[in-house]
């Protein structure tokens, strides 16, 4: 009986010794700290790639994990979503590695990078859902259940652009976490991060970390040179302009939707897509236990009333 006990007590030290040293994979990342110029920088390697101060705060995965990502897109991976299989946590947090060192979801405290990536996906759960009414779940429950437009009703060329961006005969309806459209934007997208998306659009839906890249570049990205990106007009570090007090513009989610969107759902009073995207916006902040309380008054949220910083091009269905 004795010896029994003591097997028993072995094995049990012997698993707690595994689960120790193992841990999860965000724990076997060893973070490289430096000082340069007399500041502390840091690298956390897949995490957070390269030398800069906002990898020495806490990063995305160490308060946005993989049960978290499985919560905000329960449905993704149904037999009757669309892009099963395709989005993952890893796709996510290695695109995430490239945008960190400059902020994206470590500008500020724990709160701002939480509030960030909630708002960030929630652009992305909204405009890849197949949710509606009374599906399984709730409406907010089925983001990424697409990587790309189903039935395209033409082939998204612009004309004024095809000089700097000419169109080899393939399709640029939307794809990507945040859909793409038009040559100019895929070609432009493309040049940004290395990869020829012009002569290869599907590339996009068939990588879900280059999607997730394409996705939070253009978040971090200006669109023009005097516009802010929406990554600066959420964390605070874009400052309203006389102008833009004016046309009712003030830092926060409301206008991640104008820099992302203009008019096409801002400035609108109580529109659907507008109301659809604050939705899942609040939601994921639930289920990252942060709380909606958190998103501010109203007129934080919302772009009902803003004038919108660019008038989308007719033809355009996004940009």
């Amino acid at each position: 009986m004795e010896a029994k006990w003591c097997f028993l007590v072995t094995m049990a030290l012997l698993v707690m010794l595994v689960v120790v040293v193992n841990g999860d994979e965000s724990s076997q990342v060893k973070t490289v700290v430096k000082i340069v110029k007399g500041k502390k920088v840091c690298d956390k390697g897949w995490e957070c790639k390269g030398l800069s101060a906002y990898c020495c705060n806490q990063t995305i995965s160490d308060f946005f994990q993989t049960y978290q990502f499985e919560n905000l897109f329960s449905k993704r991976n149904t037999p009757v979503a669309h892009a099963s299989g395709f989005w993952d946590y890893h796709s996510f947090i290695t695109a995430a590695a490239e945008y960190q060192p400059h902020g994206f979801g470590t500008t500020g405290g724990k709160l701002t990078g939480q509030k960030e990536v909630a708002a960030f996906l929630g652009h992305v759960g909204s405009k890849t859902s197949c949710g509606y009414g009374v599906a399984t779940g709730g409406p907010l429950a089925w983001g990424l259940c697409y990587n790309k437009e189903m039935s395209p009703s033409k082939t998204y060329c612009g004309d004024y652009y095809k000089y700097t961006y000419p169109c080899p005969g393939v399709s640029y309806h939307g794809r990507g976490a945040l859909p793409l459209y038009w040559n100019y934007n895929y070609g432009k997208t493309g040049e940004a991060l290395k990869t020829d998306l012009l002569n290869h659009p599907e590339y996009l839906e068939n990588n879900a970390t280059l999607a997730f890249q394409a996705a939070i570049w253009k978040w971090m990205t200006p669109e023009k040179k005097h516009l802010p990106s929406a990554h600066d007009v959420f964390v605070g570090k874009w400052k309203p302009t006389k102008n833009d007090t004016l046309a009712k513009r003030v830092p926060g989610f409301g206008t991640t939707m104008n820099v992302l969107y203009g008019d096409q759902v801002c400035g609108k009073g109580d529109d659907e897509s507008m109301n659809n995207i604050v939705s899942h916006y609040l939601y994921y902040l639930d289920l990252m236990g942060v709380g909606r309380e958190e998103a501010g008054s109203h007129d934080v949220l919302s772009c009902a009333e803003q004038l919108p910083f660019n008038q989308a091009p007719a033809s355009a269905l996004s940009s």
